[in-house]
């Protein structure tokens, strides 16, 4: 009688449903495609991950459903931006009443500034201009940090501390490691790849202002019509402006962006005489069969064409 039971007792496993008695995958929650990459990049199949801003999403204007602020019932970590650039998900976090932990991706890192529009779109409130010194009365916080994979590394390395904490471990500190070292080596490749470029070459027009950080890294000057809103038309003053710029500058590299209307672009760049050179990502990936599906392809796809653009090569 005893040997049955024993055999019965070590069958039992054999027996229960796959995955019966395991511990299931922590959820987690990101704001944004890049901030879901980086989680998915360093967690791999260690958390159940949703992202509320999906691919090619505006995150500026972002607008959440209830089925997105449904998402954090049960979530077992929830990772934003800061700088004012996901405000939409501190009050989703509000609404849901979300209690646990939350990861800040650019805490500690000092933002740049950017001009205060007077357009009605503007990044970061007046608590975070506050604590910032380096940020004016007609400024604000410039959120686009990640921007600069040197910064991203710091992105990454938030990340990787707050995953390591939850219960049962989303991701291990070491992977957070590998993952931002593999970030801070992408630095060097584009740093190599701008110095091709003379320096008087480095002149960039793009649709929206989301490339402070990375112009500050490599040295190249981005000027946008609309400034940082994606949602209001420039000035005619503003497009005049930068149509003179273009023709007196000879400038080559002109952009457009995976989330702006086309349409205030591309008659800048018919009037100025010269061709938009294609499509960049500054704040969402592409979907999975696109150029930019990654926070790394991102920089690859984007450099690839801003180097020969600004070099004046022939597309």
């Amino acid at each position: 009688m005893r040997r049955r039971a024993l055999l019965t007792a070590l069958a039992l496993p054999a027996l229960l449903p796959r995955g019966a008695g395991a511990q299931e995958a922590p959820r987690v929650v990101a704001s944004f495609s890049i901030l879901g990459d980086m989680v998915g990049q360093i967690a791999g199949n260690g958390v159940r991950l949703r992202t509320i801003a999906g691919p090619n999403a505006d995150a500026h204007s972002f607008q959440p459903r209830p089925a997105d602020a449904e998402a954090l019932r049960g979530a077992a970590l929830v990772v934003r931006n800061g700088l004012g650039f996901d405000g939409w998900m501190d009050r989703m976090i509000r609404s849901a009443g979300y209690r646990g932990p939350v990861v800040t991706a650019a805490e500690g890192i000092t933002p740049r500034s950017m001009p205060a529009h007077a357009h009605g779109h503007s990044h970061g409130g007046g608590a975070e201009r506050r604590q910032n010194h380096s940020v004016g009365p007609r400024s604000v916080p410039d959120p686009h940090a990640w921007q600069d994979p040197r910064l991203g590394a710091v992105y990454a390395r938030n990340i990787a501390r707050g995953l390591a904490a939850l219960p049962g471990g989303g991701a291990s500190a070491a992977a957070g490691e590998a993952y931002a070292a593999r970030i801070e080596a992408l630095d060097g490749w584009i740093r190599a790849q701008v110095e091709a470029v003379p320096q008087a070459r480095r002149r960039v027009i793009t649709s929206h202002d989301a490339f402070g950080y990375f112009g500050a890294a490599y040295g190249i000057r981005f000027d946008a019509p609309g400034g940082v809103s994606t949602e209001a038309e420039p000035s005619a003053q503003q497009v005049g402006q930068l149509i003179r710029l273009i023709r007196a500058e000879g400038i080559t590299a002109v952009f457009l962006e995976n989330m702006a209307n086309p349409a205030t672009l591309e008659r800048l760049a018919r009037e100025a005489g010269v061709r938009v050179r294609g499509r960049l990502y500054a704040d969402a990936l592409s979907a999975p069969d696109g150029p930019a599906p990654s926070y790394e392809a991102m920089f690859r796809h984007n450099v690839g064409l801003l180097v020969p653009a600004m070099r004046g090569d022939a597309a």
